[in-house]
């Protein structure tokens, strides 16, 4: 059954208007967080999924209340997104990367690290087309920049930016 639900996300839900849409976007919102409290490990109060967010079949997703995922975002199988997150259009959020240790073997052969799990904190806002490496957590208060790139831990209250995402000044 869980199969046809996400199949029914894939070909409809993630394809109807987005959620600020007049006169069908509160429709569009309610069909797709009824559907993904179905498919996600766990779902908030108020939760929004953006039209065109994509995640996978197997996954592990908590989402928290007051929370959104944005258009077009990609979301890894193993992430905890806390309350109050805003996210941007276009993220990606990667949940493992190449191998690439071994110079004897090409890259394309040497196969996957393990995936990793991803923690968004409370209260963060990711700005659009943000890009996260696997693995990473970025801390309650967080302020991600648009078209940042995340490759460490991001330490609370932190305003980053750039590529790599650099701490440009703490909100506290």
């Amino acid at each position: 059954m869980k199969f046809i639900i996400f199949l029914f996300y894939r070909a409809v839900a993630m394809k109807l208007p987005k959620s600020n849409t007049p006169f069908v976007g509160k429709i569009s919102k309610t069909i797709r967080v009824a559907v993904v409290s179905k498919l996600f490990k766990s779902v908030g109060a108020n939760v929004n999924v953006e039209r065109g967010a994509r995640f996978g079949y197997k996954n592990n997703i908590v989402i928290g209340d007051n929370s959104g995922i944005g258009i077009n975002a990609n979301i890894p199988p193993d992430i905890t997104i806390g309350d109050n997150v805003m996210m941007g259009p276009d993220c990606v959020i990667y949940a493992a990367n190449h191998k690439f240790d071994e110079t004897s073997i090409p890259m394309n052969q040497q196969g996957h690290e393990p995936m990793k799990k991803t923690i968004i904190g409370n209260d963060v806002w990711i700005g659009g087309r943000v890009i996260m490496m696997p693995g990473k957590t970025i801390g309650d208060g967080v302020i991600v920049g648009a078209g940042s790139v995340v490759t460490k831990n991001l330490e609370s209250y932190g305003i980053y930016g750039g590529n790599p995402a650099k701490l440009i000044k703490m909100r506290k």
